[in-house]
């Protein structure tokens, strides 16, 4: 059994366990419910950590000035000091977990590594969008595209990057980082787009899989 870490919103659970379903040897380890820094020895080492979609970040976590405290919303402390940590201890020399950052998750890493972050972007929010969330990507020269489109929503956004992250994708519009990956090892993926809403991004959790350690 591979133990994967992760935070989920109760609303997240049931899209989670859609994707992880085909991988019936990966079991989801819960903070949020299961109330521990990190899973029991009876549960075996990590295999890896997921981030996921959510609220902001919070200030006290953020590497630059907040101007205005309306650019967070709904932050969850609890969260936070979480996932941070957990950033910490899947990147360090005794773990290098392989990562998969959505969305927030990808936020997380970022800010976990030293970059900033856009506190409030337009036109990015499924209701501020003309045709829906899907968006429309532009990728690096030496990245395959399998995903034209997808369907990202958020109002932050990347700004500088952290230590060891390059963008791969970019919304073709604005120039929105849209996807990071970590100069590994580990394997690190960060994509601000929600590869749990539709089966088109199975290969991504594939990729993720095949990394567990």
């Amino acid at each position: 059994m591979k133990v994967v870490v992760t935070w989920l919103r109760e609303c997240d659970v049931a899209p989670f366990a859609a994707c992880f379903a085909p991988y019936p040897h990966v079991r989801l380890w819960d903070a949020r419910v299961e109330g521990k820094p990190w899973p029991d020895e009876s549960d075996g080492e990590a295999a890896g950590l997921l981030l996921t979609g959510g609220s902001d970040i919070g200030a006290p976590f953020l590497r630059q000035p907040v101007p205005d405290p309306r650019l967070v919303e709904e932050p969850d402390p609890a969260r936070d000091a979480w996932e941070f940590a957990a950033v910490e201890r899947a990147l360090s020399e005794a773990s290098r977990l392989p990562l998969f950052a959505i969305c927030r998750g990808m936020q997380v890493l970022n800010v976990a590594l030293g970059g900033t972050l856009h506190l409030d972007i337009p036109g990015h929010r499924g209701e501020e969008q003309k045709f829906g969330n899907l968006q429309p990507l532009r990728y690096a020269p030496s990245v395959p595209a399998p995903f034209p489109c997808v369907n990202s929503s958020h109002h932050q956004a990347l700004d500088r990057l952290g230590a060891g992250l390059r963008a791969e994708a970019w919304h073709a519009g604005d120039g929105v980082v849209e996807q990071v990956r970590l100069d590994g090892p580990p394997f690190g993926l960060g994509v601000q787009y929600h590869p749990e809403r539709d089966p088109l991004y199975r290969p991504l959790f594939d990729a993720f899989v095949a990394a567990l350690r």
